[in-house]
């Protein structure tokens, strides 16, 4: 029997050799589709229940639950890893660009690997290590969740060298009930840090005292005055933002290809993870300025004169007020109008009413003309000066159809379940 190359849960996605495993979810079981894996060429099929014979030079394992048996291999995998830098990151906001930042700054001098796309969960970070080869001199694995208890076994797989934590929001406050809970919870990315190790935080995170009791690393903050990493003379830009970076008294002019100054304060939580793993500062600053982000988040394109703004990825109040700040610095033309057309925002529970007033009051202050789409957006329409509302997508397609001119700009967002992409691209088709 051949060497493996790999391993998948996917027969639309089998790499030819590798390790099937037969995941089991609400709505489907893959272990019947295991005899077709092992016919399209996967070497080995881990499964809960077979029956007849396996093909040819091909074997089959049983196991009492293959989502465990996954994560129990990906745990195996990563000891195998033993001279790749590991970092781990999470947060309410931000984790998936902080993971892009951070990539490309080890990147510049590490071969790398690194989440893709947001395969963050119980199944995804498992297969994000084992994806994770022996060459790879480095990697940052994302880990998102949405209830309680979701993190701490993630890390324990994954056993990081360094941990970040983008910031502590409302997003999935739904399931958490309260930011303290949220705080513990993220916390959990460094639980099994040591006190040799480090976890970096953003300078202004007001649960310091949360996540200081709940690990042993030493956390340092980023981007405050007084702190080692932090940026300084941030400037906006038609393409994206310039600042100086300094890192340890080192200073290096700086660039990102994408604008908001909530970026920059990821980048410099990336740029800090990646001068712990040995990165040096002038390389860091190289990498950011080439950074590629995951789809969706503040990726700007022009259609008939129009900027548009897609960070139509997810959102909750503090993403979508961060969206608001960098359309209202956006530089644009004398006389160009600004826009914000808003989805739902998923995973608010009660506390959706309080979040829909913040995003509206900020488009207010800020003078950003709103335009909310579905019934969970009424909030924001009824808390922001000028606003229009529209009932669902179709309504609001026929009728703005007319309505932006030449140098205005866009921003299009709102969480995943809202598919705002959709209103963007009928509206302004790339």
């Amino acid at each position: 029997m051949q060497a493996t190359a790999g391993v998948s849960t996917d027969t639309r996605n089998l790499p030819s050799s590798c390790i099937f495993i037969a995941l089991r979810g609400n709505s489907f079981d893959a272990n019947t589709f295991a005899p077709q894996a092992l016919k399209q060429g996967a070497t080995i099929a881990i499964v809960e229940n077979w029956s007849g014979s396996p093909p040819p030079a091909t074997a089959v394992i049983i196991v009492p639950d293959t989502l465990l048996a996954l994560q129990h291999l990906a745990a195996w995998w990563r000891t195998q890893l033993s001279d790749t830098f590991i970092i781990a990151l999470t947060g309410s906001n931000g984790k998936t660009s902080t993971k892009d930042f951070t990539r490309a700054a080890l990147a510049e001098t590490l071969s790398s690997y690194a989440t893709i796309g947001n395969l963050n969960n119980h199944i995804g970070l498992p297969l994000t290590v084992l994806q994770t080869s022996v060459t790879h001199r480095a990697a940052v694995y994302e880990m998102g969740m949405n209830h309680p208890g979701e993190i701490a076994p993630l890390a324990t797989i994954a056993r990081p060298h360094c941990a970040i934590i983008t910031n502590i929001g409302t997003s999935h406050i739904e399931h958490l009930g309260s930011r303290e809970n949220i705080a513990r919870e993220k916390a959990c990315v460094a639980s099994t840090l040591t006190d040799d190790q480090c976890l970096f935080v953003p300078h202004d995170c007001d649960f310091l005292d949360i996540v200081r009791s709940l690990t042993q690393a030493r956390i340092i903050t980023t981007g405050g005055p007084n702190d080692e990493i932090r940026a300084e003379d941030i400037c906006e830009s038609a393409d994206g933002m310039t600042f100086i970076l300094i890192i340890h008294g080192e200073k290096i002019a700086a660039s990102l290809p994408v604008a908001g100054r909530h970026m920059v304060a990821n980048a410099l939580l990336a740029a800090a993870a990646a001068h712990h793993a040995g990165v040096p500062a002038h390389a860091i600053a190289r990498g950011l300025a080439q950074a590629t982000l995951t789809s969706g988040r503040l990726r700007r394109y022009i259609c008939r004169e129009v900027t548009v703004i897609d960070d139509t990825y997810n959102a909750n109040p503090e993403s979508m007020i961060a969206g608001l700040e960098t359309l209202a610095n956006l530089p644009l033309p004398e006389g160009a109008r600004r826009f914000a057309i808003l989805g739902r925002m998923g995973e608010q529970g009660d506390f959706l009413a309080d979040g829909c007033k913040r995003v509206g009051q900020a488009a207010t202050r800020l003078g950003i003309h709103t335009i909310t789409v579905g019934p969970d957006t009424l909030a924001i329409h009824q808390s922001a000066t000028g606003s229009q509302y529209f009932p669902d997508q179709a309504t609001a397609a026929a009728a703005l159809q007319t309505q932006f001119h030449a140098n205005d700009a866009l921003l299009f967002k709102g969480s995943r379940s809202a598919r705002m992409e959709q209103l963007m691209h009928a509206l302004f088709p790339e």
